[in-house]
C-alpha cells in the first residue's frame, strides 16, 4: 500500500484544563484547521487520526485502570464537534467513503500525563490495560505507518511529539517531509485545589449495547461508538471470557419511508463500516495497526462479527427490526448507551426488561455535537446537528445527481 493510502496523524497537545468547549475550541481549533485543510484534496478522500494526550486512567496496576467516563465522552464530543464545525466551513465531507474532498477522521484518547517521563532505556511495548484506552508508548508502538505526522508547534505541543518520537524510535520509519508542524492554539491550564475531589470512576462492563442506523457513517456515530466502547470491561489476556460490544444496526426495511431512502447504504454496508471504524480504536499490534493484515469479518445467522486484542473483544453488529433489538432477547447484556435523541429508549428498553424479571440495564448517555462556543457565528445546535445527519448527508448526494 503507498504512504499516501495511509491515514495522517495528529498528535494534539494536553487538552486545557478545565476543559470547557469555549476554551477547547480556542486550543485545539486552529491545528486542527490547518491540519484537515491541508488533508483535503480533490482528487481523493483522506484519512486522519486525533490523538488526544491526557491522564484519563487511575490505578496502580494495569490490569485495574479505571477512569471517569463522563469525562472522557465529553472530550471526545467536544473534539469531534469542532472537527464538524470546521469542515462545514471548509466545505470537507466528513462521512466514511465520501470521496474527493472528504477527510474520514477519528479521535483516541492516549493515556499520557504532563510530568510522565520516559528513561533513555524505555521500550515501548503492547501492554493493554483493561480499557480501551492505552498509553503513549503502545500508541506509538501499535498505531503506524502514517502518511504524515502533524504536530503543533508550541511547548506543550513539542513535548508531546518529541516524547512520542522517541517511544516510536525502532517501532517506526520517519522522514523528515513526514513531520509536519502546525500552528497551536491558546493554552491554559487552571491548576486544581488540593484538597478537590477526584472525578468519579466509571465501572466498565463485560457487555454493552448500543443501536442506531450508522448510514454514512459521521462524527455523530463515531462519538456513539467510542463512547460505548470506553466502557467495555477488557479482560485479561488468557481469559476465556471475552467482553461483547454489540451493536443494534437498523434494518433496510425500516428505513424503506426515511428521505432519499434511495441513497441509504444496504445494511451490510452499515455493519461492515461500523466494524471497521472500531477496528482503528481496538486493534493492537506489535507490528503496526496497519500491518497489511485485513480485518476478518464473520457472517452468522445475517449478523456481521468481528474479534479484537487476541479476542478478548467480540463486536457483533446485529439487525434491529424494532426498537428494542437485542436489549430485550439478551438477558446478559450490562449497560446500553443512548444518544440524546434516543435517551427516552433506555427507559422503555428497562420497563420491557423488569417484564421478562431480567436486570435493568444501566444507561449512558452521550454528548450531541453541539456547535455553541466553537463555531464563529450564531450557529444554532440544532441547526448544526441536522447538518451533519445521515439525511443530510442523503440530501447533499441526491442533489450532486441531479441535472
Amino acid at each position: 500500500m503507498k504512504r499516501d493510502d495511509m491515514p495522517s496523524l495528529l498528535l494534539l497537545p494536553f487538552p486545557p484544563d478545565p476543559a470547557d468547549r469555549h476554551v477547547l475550541s480556542a486550543s485545539y481549533k486552529p491545528p486542527l484547521t490547518a491540519t484537515l485543510s491541508q488533508l483535503k484534496r480533490s482528487d481523493k478522500a483522506s484519512k486522519l487520526i486525533v490523538a488526544v494526550p491526557c491522564p484519563k486512567l487511575q490505578g496502580p496496576y494495569i490490569r485495574f485502570k479505571t477512569f471517569c467516563w463522563p469525562e472522557a465522552q465529553s472530550l471526545v464530543a467536544s473534539i469531534y464537534a469542532i472537527i464538524s464545525v470546521i469542515c462545514a466551513q471548509l466545505s470537507i465531507a466528513t462521512d466514511v467513503n465520501a470521496g474527493p474532498n472528504s477527510v474520514d477522521a477519528t479521535v483516541i484518547l492516549i493515556d499520557h500525563g504532563r510530568n510522565k517521563r520516559f528513561t533513555p532505556d524505555s521500550k515501548p511495548a503492547i501492554e493493554p490495560n483493561n480499557t480501551i484506552i492505552v498509553d503513549l508508548a503502545t500508541f506509538a508502538t501499535a498505531y503506524h505507518p502514517w502518511d504524515r505526522i502533524f504536530h503543533v508547534r508550541s511547548e506543550l505541543g513539542l513535548n508531546v511529539f518529541n516524547t512520542y518520537l522517541k517511544l516510536a524510535e525502532g517501532k517506526q520509519t520517519l522522514l523528515h517531509e513526514q513531520l509536519v508542524p502546525v500552528e497551536g492554539g491558546l493554552s491554559l491550564n487552571v491548576t486544581k485545589a488540593e484538597d478537590a475531589e477526584p472525578a468519579p470512576q466509571t465501572q466498565c462492563y463485560p457487555v454493552v449495547c448500543l443501536g442506531g442506523t450508522f448510514d454514512h457513517l459521521h462524527p455523530g456515530h463515531k462519538l456513539l461508538l467510542t463512547a460505548g466502547s470506553l466502557l467495555l470491561k477488557v479482560p485479561e489476556k488468557g481469559s476465556p471470557n471475552a467482553c461483547k460490544f454489540i451493536i443494534g444496526v437498523t434494518g433496510d426495511e425500516m428505513l424503506k419511508n426515511k428521505k432519499y431512502a434511495e441513497f441509504v447504504e444496504p445494511w451490510e454496508t452499515r455493519a461492515r463500516n461500523v466494524l471497521l471504524f472500531l477496528s482503528t480504536l481496538l486493534t493492537l499490534s506489535p507490528k503496526g495497526w496497519k500491518d497489511g493484515a485485513e480485518l476478518e469479518i464473520v457472517e452468522t445467522d445475517g449478523n456481521l462479527s468481528a474479534w479484537f486484542r487476541g479476542g478478548l473483544i467480540t463486536v457483533q453488529c446485529v439487525m434491529i427490526q424494532d426498537a428494542y433489538g437485542p436489549t430485550i432477547t439478551l438477558e446478559q447484556i450490562d449497560a446500553l448507551v443512548v444518544s440524546g435523541e434516543t435517551r427516552s429508549g433506555g427507559k422503555a428498553v428497562n420497563d420491557k426488561r423488569a417484564e421478562k424479571g431480567w436486570k435493568a440495564l444501566d444507561v449512558f448517555e452521550v454528548d450531541v455535537l453541539d456547535a455553541e462556543d466553537i463555531s464563529d457565528g450564531a450557529t444554532k445546535t440544532e441547526n448544526f446537528a441536522s447538518k451533519i445527519s445521515s439525511t443530510a448527508i442523503r440530501q447533499r448526494r441526491a442533489e450532486a445527481r441531479l441535472p
